[in-house]
């Protein structure tokens, strides 16, 4: 609806330019250098319509969001559709928006399709301190205010992108659907150390030490990620959840089957 409006707005003031003009009696006299003068200005104010417009929901492209002081890195692409929710892809820890960008021009050929860089991934800044799961829905939310702030939105993360938004949606009405791509089980610290025992070698004490120090908050994200069994219902919503299909944890070493086993239960 802000569109319309806007593009509106843009008409009308062009044609008061332009009948300005033509009032003062100039036209006749200065002729193509006058029309010269009236095409810049009606350039300068379709530039002036499209930088408003990327100021929300409707813009198209990559830009910089503001969050507290820190700068987000956002994507948006496809035409908003009236009815239709926001569809906004979360990728992995250690990855950008611009692994699901495929996946995001796929989509947006009949949708409104939006990604972001989390906190200390890709194009965003790198946070002070160590984080939280919450502390990563706060993002989310300052991220969805801007790209859908009076409609709904499809959460469609992938690994860490899966578990905050497993762990948003229950206190956010605004997520109308959600699809966990392989999402990070919410148990997963307690997994890895009940699987692999402090007293492993070789391959297994390396996933051992490697995941625990990630868990830590040694990640790009300086995200802490404990342990959570406590998985609250996000209401009746669409809900889709896709497991890897290559058993690549089965490939580990003497822990490898066990990984496997507890990563689908997760």
């Amino acid at each position: 609806m802000i569109r319309p409006v806007r593009t509106t707005a843009l008409t009308t003031l062009c044609c008061a330019v332009a009948g300005t003009l033509v009032g003062c009696g100039v036209f006749s006299e200065v002729g193509s250098d006058l029309e010269s003068a009236a095409e810049e200005v009606r350039s300068d104010l379709e530039t002036a319509a499209e930088e408003v417009v990327t100021d929300g929901e409707l813009f198209t492209g990559t830009k910089a969001l503001d969050v507290d002081g820190a700068s987000v890195h956002l994507s948006c692409s496809g035409t908003p559709a009236d009815g239709r929710p926001v569809i906004v892809l979360m990728a992995g820890m250690g990855d950008g928006l611009d692994t699901m960008a495929d996946l995001q021009e796929t989509l947006a050929e009949g949708e409104r399709v939006c990604s972001y860089d989390r906190l200390g991934e890709g194009g965003s800044d790198r946070p002070d301190g160590l984080r939280s799961v919450a502390d990563s829905g706060e993002t989310l939310t300052a991220v969805l205010d801007d790209v859908a702030p009076d409609g709904p939105v499809v959460l469609v993360g992938h690994s860490l992108g899966g578990l905050v938004a497993a762990r948003y949606a229950p206190d956010h009405d605004r997520v109308a659907g959600l699809v966990l791509l392989d999402a990070t089980s919410p148990t997963m610290p307690d997994d890895i150390t009940d699987v692999i025992p402090e007293s492993a070698t070789g391959e297994g004490a390396e996933v051992r030490a490697q995941n625990l120090a990630v868990f830590e908050g040694e990640n790009p994200e300086n995200l802490v990620i404990e342990s959570d069994p406590r998985v609250r219902s996000a209401g009746d919503i669409p809900t889709e959840v896709v497991r890897h299909g290559v058993p690549y944890l089965g490939e580990i070493a003497e822990y490898g089957d066990d990984l496997e086993r507890v990563w689908a239960e997760g």
